[in-house]
């Protein structure tokens, strides 16, 4: 399967991430997994930063069931990154991401993948709306053109 790599220009909001010496792995890069918490920090900090969103507090929250990522390039600390965000898909109660990541100067991704968001009630844990203020602010990131996996419901 042929990857295109993705360049910044395809990203609405930016976030920085800064490597730590334990996000490397005994190959002296960024082990996979961490790429993950990358995407959900960019994915939560663009609600914070752009929709009041109080990860604490509130009563609607957003679970991931679904993740994925592809690997372009080794990042190793410490480079310096940034998470590029935009929204390939926007249902009623659920959203897909699509997140990249790039060492801060560089054009082309190092990695690319998706993060989806099922927005549920905190106690109950049932599937809601997405609130009307995290709506608003995601309309803000919508792709152009959205890709062709998954959906959004």
């Amino acid at each position: 399967m042929s990857v295109t790599i993705e360049t910044r220009d395809n990203y609405k909001y930016f976030h920085p991430i800064q490597t730590r010496w334990n996000d490397n792995d005994m190959y002296g890069h960024v082990n996979n997994v961490i790429y993950y918490a990358y995407f959900d920090t960019a994915v939560n900090m663009f609600m914070v930063d752009n929709a009041g969103f109080d990860p604490h507090d509130a009563t609607v929250v957003g679970i991931c069931p679904e993740s994925h990522c592809n690997y372009h390039k080794s990042v190793a600390y410490p480079n310096k990154l940034e998470a590029g965000l935009r929204i390939d898909r926007l249902g009623n109660s659920s959203v897909r991401y699509e997140v990249a990541i790039f060492i801060a100067g560089d054009e082309e991704a190092a990695a690319t993948g998706y993060f989806v968001h099922v927005f549920v009630d905190r106690e109950t844990r049932k599937p809601v709306s997405i609130p009307a203020i995290i709506r608003s602010a995601m309309e803000t990131i919508l792709a152009d053109t959205p890709s062709s996996g998954g959906a959004a419901s």
